[in-house]
């Protein structure tokens, strides 16, 4: 059986310090402008004023998702790619480009739900993130992985996940393209862990 890795998150955990994205960005030597891996913050909560005593109370949180490509079951960006750059590696079922069949139409990253493909206009190449596809050859963890400083993101078989987190696992009946992402929330941290929800983001 073919294997699929997927990105795994801990929100409760996360303070958004956004230490993965820079690191993925020196690691892939990415210009200005262009990021494989960005961090969304969710917003929640307001300020209220009690009416007896005028002090002033509030729930408001933010919490904070470290998102790149999903390598998704059904990528949208395989579909509509010309050239058939885009296809899923059968080790690890990451979804990956062909750097010699890409011509750079940026037809992938209009696809996308989620805007993992970049378009570089100053190269005409398109990018993604493949899982620091070379790191781990080496032996090392991807770059965002192994940059996070409290240690909350992490790329993992999916099948190992099926059990212990299935019902974290992201589910976008909207798109159609099954997402393998996972969001887990510390329910020792989080009061309220059913209240979040990632929508698909293309900025």
């Amino acid at each position: 059986m073919t294997k699929q890795y997927g990105f795994v998150v801990d929100v409760s955990r996360c303070t958004g310090c956004r230490t993965c994205a820079v690191a993925c960005k020196d690691a892939h030597n990415l210009p200005v402008g262009l990021n494989l891996r960005r961090v969304l913050e969710e917003a929640s909560g307001s300020w209220r004023q009690d009416r007896m005593t005028g002090a002033w109370h509030q729930d408001v949180r933010a919490w904070y998702v470290s998102i790149a490509c999903n390598h998704c079951e059904n990528p949208a960006c395989v579909k509509v790619c010309p050239t058939k750059a885009h296809y899923k590696r059968a080790e690890d079922g990451l979804v990956v480009i062909d750097r010699d069949k890409c011509i750079g139409c940026g037809m992938c990253a209009q696809a996308c739900p989620y805007g993992a493909p970049s378009y570089d206009e100053a190269s005409s190449t398109t990018f993604k993130c493949d899982g620091c596809y070379d790191r781990r050859q080496r032996g090392e963890l991807p770059a965002c992985v192994a940059a996070c400083p409290g240690a909350n993101l992490a790329l993992d078989d999916m099948e190992s996940l099926q059990g212990a987190h299935a019902a974290d696992i992201v589910s976008d009946e909207s798109s159609g393209t099954k997402p393998n992402f996972v969001i887990t929330v510390d329910a020792a941290l989080a009061e309220e862990p059913d209240d979040i929800v990632v929508e698909n983001h293309t900025a």
